[in-house]
């Protein structure tokens, strides 16, 4: 992901998400070193990934496919490749949160092998209150 690709990761946040991330959020991704990155087609990008990768671990910040690109495996193939990332920098687990509503990420993420491990109570905002988030994790090692 480049500075010039966020209008279009800008577009496809804001359309998923009641709570989206700012563009703010993005630059501080950027300046802190994460991984980030787009799938692209025909200069046309279909969907995004963000990552930290320190010290052994990695935890998966943001996952986003265009709504209208959904369900042809595309966030299939980017967390493929987070994981392959990960095992070819000796990473032993990676980590991230889901909403429990979000019930076709968590059934990717079993898919994929990642186990939960615990829930964050409150984690996210939603249009009453708050939603906890599920916490899950793939060991690699």
């Amino acid at each position: 992901m480049r500075l010039t690709d966020l209008p279009s990761v800008l577009t496809i946040e804001n359309t998923n998400y009641q709570f989206p991330w700012t563009e703010g959020v993005f630059k501080d991704c950027f300046k802190a070193g994460y991984s980030c990155w787009v799938c692209e087609e025909s200069d046309s990008i279909l969907g995004f990934s963000i990552a930290s990768f320190a010290v052994g671990e990695a935890h998966i910040l943001n996952v986003n496919v265009a709504s209208n690109e959904q369900n042809q495996g595309i966030g299939r193939m980017m967390m493929k490749t987070i994981i392959d990332f990960a095992r070819s920098n000796k990473t032993s687990t990676i980590f991230l949160e889901v909403r429990p509503s979000n019930l076709p990420a968590i059934h990717l993420y079993n898919n994929l092998g990642f186990n939960e491990i615990g829930i964050r109570k409150g984690y996210y905002p939603a249009e009453y209150g708050r939603e906890d988030a599920l916490m899950m994790a793939l060991e690699l090692v």
